[in-house]
């Protein structure tokens, strides 16, 4: 089934003279200080932004930030968020204190066409991550139109994402949306080949279900990150003090297994980077597999390994990239993930970067311009491409 199939797109939406409710993602890295580190995600949503203002809408925004589990954290205010949006459109952002009740309402009702409201963070209320009804129906009131353009969000049943559309049937899909869901869409069944899949990050449990729904498919898997020494160690090496998760050693080695049954080459590291602790002034050696001393861990893949995986990539017709390679966040263990990066961004793959991690490791190195798409959504993207029905998407498809 077509991705988009009965969802709206935001250019479909009637949005003048019209109160319209838009779910971003600002959920971005904020500063000890408390200022945006990265606005990202903010850039990201101001396609649907600006088309809702110049077609004449009043807009209501509601985003969470961070895990406030339904109480009222100062730090986590979307003040700052507001104040940045604010900057980037060159007019008011308009901010009650919460964003439900008397006051976001007023707010909301003295605002003119073309103007722009951002509620309080939604998740300082319980209510809305348990999809409480209530609550949903209490946002739907700010609005006549709802618009889903929150990827990351969309597989959770949440009240802005879910609930709501029972009381908004206007609505439909922002731009963001509509492109995440193209992309992710293309991975999930295009014929383009050779299809290589490019996995890392630290748990091989998180990326189970894509790999089995994935592996009919693809040419080649490339596995780093610490995900990779779990499959050495299904492999019978011995891998010091690395991290693995002992409990899925025999799912790797099944996977081996049935990727060489299919004819799909696993290729796995040769070489890796390793230290007796993960930190910037840490001694590193490049040793081979083989020889990982016992009091040592690995932290990132080596350059015999950057450059096979590099070799693979050049001949891939469509890459989907989730987990970074090694440690990136600390310099001695960013080498490999930008390795790769530095590759896809030299073929001429449709390239697909999948995983909250995966995307700040390109941006940390500064490679985003050169993929196909940086998705904006991690545990979304993996199980839109698990085949799993995301709650988000489908209540979209029930609207007017």
């Amino acid at each position: 089934m077509d991705v988009l199939s009965q969802i709206k797109s935001i250019e479909k939406l009637p949005l003048e003279g019209r109160r319209v409710f838009l779910r971003v993602d600002f959920d971005c890295p904020m500063t000890a200080d408390g200022f945006v580190a990265d606005d990202a995600r903010i850039q990201a949503a101001l396609p649907s932004i600006r088309y809702a203002i110049q077609h004449g809408a009043k807009l209501v925004l509601a985003s969470h930030l961070g895990r406030p589990r339904g109480r009222r954290v100062p730090e986590l205010s979307l003040a700052p968020l507001g104040e940045r949006l604010a900057e980037l459109l060159d007019q008011d952002v308009f901010m009650p204190e919460d964003c439900v009740g008397d006051g976001p309402r007023k707010v909301v009702m003295e605002r003119v066409d073309g103007e722009v409201v951002l509620l309080e963070n939604l998740r300082f209320n319980p209510e809305e991550e348990s999809n409480d009804d209530v609550f949903a129906q209490r946002l739907a009131s700010l609005a006549d139109v709802y618009i889903n353009d929150a990827f990351g969000t969309v597989h959770r049943a949440h009240a802005s994402v879910d609930a709501i559309t029972r009381h908004l049937p206007t609505r439909g899909a922002g731009y963001l949306l509509t492109k995440e869901l193209q992309f992710m869409g293309k991975v999930a069944t295009s014929n383009e080949t050779p299809f290589v899949l490019l996995v890392g990050g630290a748990k091989l449990s998180d990326k189970i279900g894509l790999l089995n729904r994935l592996i009919s498919r693809v040419k080649a898997i490339c596995i780093g990150g610490a995900m990779a020494t779990t499959f050495l160690a299904a492999q019978g090496r011995r891998v010091g003090r690395s991290r693995f998760e002992a409990d899925k050693v025999e799912v790797a080695a099944g996977l081996l297994a049935r990727a060489k049954v299919r004819g799909v080459d696993v290729l796995l590291p040769t070489d890796v980077v390793v230290a007796a602790e993960p930190t910037e002034s840490a001694k590193t050696a490049v040793v081979a597999v083989d020889d990982i001393p016992d009091d040592r861990m690995i932290l990132d893949i080596g350059p015999a390994t950057a450059a096979e995986f590099a070799a693979c990539l050049a001949t891939a017709k469509l890459v989907f990239w989730t987990g970074p390679m090694g440690m990136f966040e600390i310099a001695p263990f960013l080498v490999g993930t930008q390795a790769v990066a530095k590759a896809i961004s030299r073929s001429r793959a449709i390239s697909v970067v999948g995983g909250g991690d995966t995307a700040a490791a390109v941006s940390k190195v500064m490679m985003t311009p050169f993929f196909s798409h940086v998705s904006t959504g991690g545990g979304a993207a993996l199980e839109f491409l698990e085949g799993r029905e995301l709650p988000g998407i489908e209540a979209l498809r029930k609207g007017d």
